[in-house]
């Protein structure tokens, strides 16, 4: 029977930041991984150039059921926290848009970074491990595969989430949870594209590849950013975000031209082109091919500009300004960034990430009711919850 202080399980982004700072402290630590590699979500983000944080990431950009948990971690290892180790360790990064920081090269370098500090803070780390059972007594946990036993003072998970199951996501986490009483909140894919019903599946697939800058809305949260049109639905940054806030049988509001006030627009290009159609103005806004998909859908009416009165142009640009998508579902956990739900965050501990009711339990990172925008920010979580819970376990 191995003896050790703190048994981690998942060495993804939340696992190895937790070992790095257990083993700082001078805990004797194993990282426990079902898969070949470490860090598989990691080398696979943004491209293989991995969105490692976003430089605005706070409280606001995360949900939860209880808003307020994911202070204390993001308020004690920030950002800049994450950004100090990067430039220690000389890797050339670069923002893309809106705050995302990304690697120059390659996600490998964040990977090599973790291992390199999991090095010095005498991490062991054991891969390709099937854990067949978990169990508690006399203060200690055993942690079962085929080959072997050990025993740990510290049990800490960092198992992850449903998403992305090609990459060994499973849903341990959550059995472990509940195996030791802790509430897990219903489960289901967040960011995520999110796929058409057949009547529209018929009309857009065809120009599948289309994108173009929108606000995306759903009960009220707006998110502006690009929009892709995909042969199976909508993809593209915005409708990813707004994936998150989605549930079935809501409606997507879309603004076509969020830049522009299409009113105002048609109504400049009548006055100096009044025997212009309609969709070659419009074209002028948006990608052709889609004008001519609105078009087939009866959404105008082609016709010269000099045809068109003040209500029917009003009426125009209240239809691309709101267009309504009323999407079949999401492709679902496959394709999903990030899972929304998980372990219920007032059976935790803010401070340590600790069970309540349950000592020397832990639970880090995605496998918690705490989910972040696209653009960095779940790695945030991840690092600020695996630091925070580094610090106790």
């Amino acid at each position: 029977m191995q003896q050790w202080d703190v048994i981690i399980i998942g060495a993804g982004a939340a696992g190895l930041m937790c070992a790095i700072e257990a083993g700082k402290r001078g805990r004797r630590v194993l990282l426990l991984d079902n898969g070949k590699r470490v860090g598989r979500k990691i080398l696979m983000s943004g491209g293989g150039r991995c969105n490692f944080t976003n430089i605005y990431a706070g409280p606001e950009n995360f949900l939860s059921q209880n808003k307020h948990f994911c202070k204390s971690a993001l308020s004690r290892y920030t950002q800049w926290d994450f950004i100090a180790l990067v430039q220690k360790h000389a890797i050339a990064y670069h923002e893309k848009t809106l705050g995302q920081l990304f690697c120059d090269d390659s996600a490998k370098d964040i990977v090599d970074m973790l291992l390199s500090e999991a090095k010095a803070a005498n991490v062991q780390i054991a891969l390709q491990q099937t854990i067949t059972g978990v169990s508690f007594a006399d203060g200690r946990y055993t942690v079962t595969t085929a080959e072997l036993s050990r025993q740990c003072h510290s049990l800490v998970v960092a198992s992850g989430g449903l998403s992305l199951p090609n990459l060994g996501a499973t849903a341990f986490g959550f059995q472990l949870a509940e195996q030791f009483g802790l509430k897990v909140l219903p489960l289901r894919a967040a960011l995520v594209p999110l796929t058409w019903q057949p009547a529209d599946k018929a009309v857009f697939e065809e120009i599948s590849g289309v994108s173009l800058p929108v606000t995306a809305e759903v009960n009220g949260t707006v998110f502006p950013e690009d929009m892709l049109f995909t042969h199976r639905g909508l993809s593209g940054p915005a409708i990813l975000q707004i994936s998150s806030y989605w549930q079935p049988g809501d409606e997507v509001i879309v603004n076509m031209a969020p830049q522009t006030d299409v009113a105002d627009f048609l109504a400049t290009q009548q006055q100096a082109h009044p025997e212009q159609e309609v969709k070659t103005a419009l074209a002028k806004l948006l990608p052709k091919r889609l004008v001519e998909k609105l078009l087939e859908l009866k959404v105008f009416t082609n016709q010269p500009l000099k045809a068109l009165n003040p209500k029917s142009i009003k009426q125009l640009a209240d239809n691309l300004h709101a267009y309504v998508f009323k999407p079949n579902g999401t492709e679902g956990y496959r394709t999903a960034e990030v899972t929304i739900g998980g372990v219920d965050t007032d059976y935790l501990s803010s401070k340590t990430m600790e069970a309540k009711q349950q000592p020397g339990l832990y639970f880090i990172g995605e496998v918690v009711d705490v989910t972040g925008w696209l653009g960095g920010y779940n790695f945030q979580w991840a690092w600020a919850s695996g630091w925070v819970a580094g610090q106790y376990c």
